[in-house]
């Protein structure tokens, strides 16, 4: 657990990945790590229109294939059992879009690094007493640079992610901000892309963040 966490402070990058189908995942996932990224979720479907056994089962492929080369974890974790089926399936971290101390909990009696989700300082004081690794701000495109700034002043002993839209702008600036890292979704992982096959087009997009991070 402890490597996974400094891999994220050292890497500063989690790139989101919903709603892509499997036979496209390694290929995404490869393309991603070309660029510089070493850190990826696979979001569990709120709406249960993908069930959970799915996403679990994408999670072990991805992590058997690059064999720790990079650190694959879950995405909006909202339940116990969710929890569960990401340490079965050999993730490393559980990513929430909000701060339920049950889930934050359980997620670090199995071992896994825990991210709940949280914006008020309150919130967010609250998930660390519960013991989170990080916490992520979400929606942070709603708030900005300057609300980090802001909160790191008094908390400046938390760890904090931030997450919402985020580009490769927004992500030096929550960084100088205070920010330990952030996560990237459709900046990177794009549709289109992945449609056309155009995976060094994947490349390309974590690389405009890697190069302005590294």
């Amino acid at each position: 657990m402890q490597h996974t966490v400094e891999m994220i402070e050292q890497n500063k990058i989690i790139v989101i990945v919903r709603g892509v189908e499997r036979e496209n995942l390694v290929p995404l996932a490869e393309a991603m790590y070309a660029g510089g990224i070493r850190l990826m979720e696979c979001t569990f479907d709120a709406g249960g229109k993908t069930p959970d056994a799915v996403v679990a089962a994408n999670i072990e492929m991805l992590q058997k294939h690059f064999n720790g080369r990079m650190r694959v974890g879950a995405g909006t974790v909202l339940t116990l059992r969710q929890a569960e089926l990401v340490k079965a399936a050999g993730g490393s971290f559980a990513i929430s879009p909000d701060t339920n101390t049950a889930v934050i909990e359980k997620t670090k009696s199995l071992g896994l690094v825990s991210i709940p989700g949280a914006i008020t300082p309150s919130e967010i004081s609250a998930a660390h007493r519960a013991g989170a690794d990080f916490i992520k701000l979400f929606p942070i495109d709603f708030y900005g640079a300057k609300y980090i700034k802001a909160l790191k002043a008094p908390l400046s002993h938390i760890k904090l992610l931030a997450v919402g839209n985020v580009m490769p702008d927004d992500a030096v600036d929550y960084i100088a901000a205070g920010a330990h890292g952030v996560c990237v979704g459709s900046a990177i992982v794009s549709k289109k892309l992945i449609a056309a096959g155009d995976y060094a087009g994947i490349t390309a997009l974590a690389q405009q963040f890697t190069d302005r991070l590294f």
